[in-house]
């Protein structure tokens, strides 16, 4: 009875350091775990870090060619990055995810998948704003990608900014073709092709 009574005590004696000792263990592994997944990128460009992506406007600072990023997320047009201190967006075909960094963190599958692509260049998907940005040039490609419509910019524009109306009534009468675009909330009057007012749907 008296050794088990001294074995209790010492278990309870020891049991706090050893825990202890673990819980530290495995503070530092996740410290080591977290600096070794981290996704780095290298600019094949000078970029603008941007504060906002829907707002052109907001550059932070201008990241320069060969400067080493930290991405944080990403999305088909944008990676999100950290950068001396500054968080923000760039556009990702200004960067580089770095490869040796992808070998930690990528499944056999997808690594097979990377390196058959850097054997054979295939064509990549283009992101709807270069889409924009080579069909109508960056200023406009930005103004139609953050959804904005303005008098004079034609049917096909309206549709790259707000996509398909959800019915079209269409008049025509000698020359002039006039149509009425419906959306959910909002009326857009277009003749011969061109914006020439708008309005909200009143119920």
């Amino acid at each position: 009875m008296k050794k088990l009574t001294l074995i209790i005590i010492l278990v309870s004696f020891f049991y706090p350091l050893i825990s202890q000792v673990s819980g530290e263990e495995k503070l530092s592994g996740y410290e080591k775990n977290a600096s070794q997944n981290e996704v780095t990128a290298t600019m094949t460009s000078a970029s603008r870090l941007f504060k906002n992506p829907e707002d052109l406007t907001s550059v932070i600072v201008v990241i320069p060619k060969g400067s080493k990023v930290i991405v944080l997320g990403s999305d088909s047009t944008y990676l999100n990055v950290y950068y001396e201190d500054n968080e923000g967006f760039i556009y990702r075909k200004h960067a580089a995810i770095d490869r040796n960094q992808l070998n930690e963190t990528v499944p056999e599958e997808e690594k097979a998948v990377t390196e058959q692509q850097a054997d054979n260049p295939v064509k990549q998907q283009v992101s709807r704003f270069t889409y924009l940005e080579n069909k109508y040039g960056t200023s406009m490609a930005a103004r139609i990608y953050s959804g904005k419509i303005w008098k004079g910019m034609n049917a096909d524009m309206v549709r790259d900014s707000w996509g398909r109306a959800d019915k079209i009534n269409r008049e025509i009468s000698g020359n002039t073709i006039k149509e009425e675009w419906i959306y959910k909330t909002t009326w857009l009057y277009l003749e011969n092709n061109t914006l020439v007012e708008w309005g909200p749907i009143r119920n």
